[in-house]
């Protein structure tokens, strides 16, 4: 069976592997997973394993226990992905999309730095940056609206960092190590959440005069190479309904 390799338990493989089906759109709503006893002999795993793997799979939310019936998946929408999630998979697998995702509306412009960005960027407010802009989607909408914070002079260098198209060749992040030669040794990350402001609501293809009541989640990172340089400052813009998620493996 797939994803047999790695240091993963066998309970949380086969989560995994139907995790990524259901999150892909693979597996639909409404349709139902294995039996335990078919899981244990696909998987060639006990019946206990494979009940652990379902159970996994519900307290992620993604499927429910029918009596009679069996496991059902579910109608949700998937969590958003921050900054840092994608460059975790772009290191991985070379693309920074998630199961089931699509970008589009990539914008590029050297832009005036607010004050929030030069802060972070150590530049100095009103200095010229690049602002890469794209949209996030799955199949329920809107996972989060992206913006990348690159110092300018990483555009002299790269200039496609500011064209409006998407990046080929590797993420922006790899692209910038790649010509200055200095690796991506650390990264900052903050999770927050705020109300929509009416320019938010925008970016989120929302009505600017009528935003959602709750909370959206706000995720930055701050990327930093070698030589100390701070590189890229990304801002994720959760979509309405998303949350964050992330998952690691705990030793015993």
């Amino acid at each position: 069976m797939s994803d047999q390799t790695g240091n993963r338990a066998p309970y949380a493989r086969i989560a995994a592997h139907y995790a990524e089906l259901i999150t892909s759109g693979q597996l639909r709503p409404g349709e139902l997973l294995p039996s335990i006893k078919a899981l244990a002999q696909e998987w060639n795993v006990s019946t206990a394993t494979a009940e652990k793997a379902l159970r996994k799979l519900r307290g992620e939310g993604l499927v429910r226990g029918i009596h009679g019936i069996g496991t059902e998946v579910i109608d949700r929408p998937t969590p958003m992905s921050s900054g840092s999630q994608r460059q975790d998979r772009g290191r991985r697998s070379g693309s920074s999309w998630g199961a089931g995702e699509r970008s589009d509306s990539h914008e590029a412009s050297v832009v005036s730095a607010p004050a929030d960005v030069a802060a972070a960027l150590d530049i100095a407010p009103g200095a010229d940056v690049i602002r890469r802009r794209r949209v996030y989607r799955d199949r329920r909408g809107i996972v989060a609206h992206s913006t990348s914070w690159i110092p300018v002079e990483y555009g002299e260098l790269v200039p496609q960092l500011a064209e409006s198209e998407r990046l080929t060749g590797g993420t922006s992040l790899q692209l910038i190590a790649q010509a200055t030669g200095r690796a991506i040794i650390r990264r900052i990350d903050t999770a927050s959440a705020r109300l929509l402001a009416p320019a938010d609501a925008k970016l989120l293809g929302l009505d600017p005069a009528n935003p959602p009541a709750e909370p959206v989640v706000v995720m930055t990172a701050k990327f930093i190479d070698s030589a100390g340089h701070v590189v890229e400052y990304g801002v994720d813009l959760g979509g309405p309904g998303r949350t964050w998620l992330t998952e690691s493996e705990v030793s015993q």
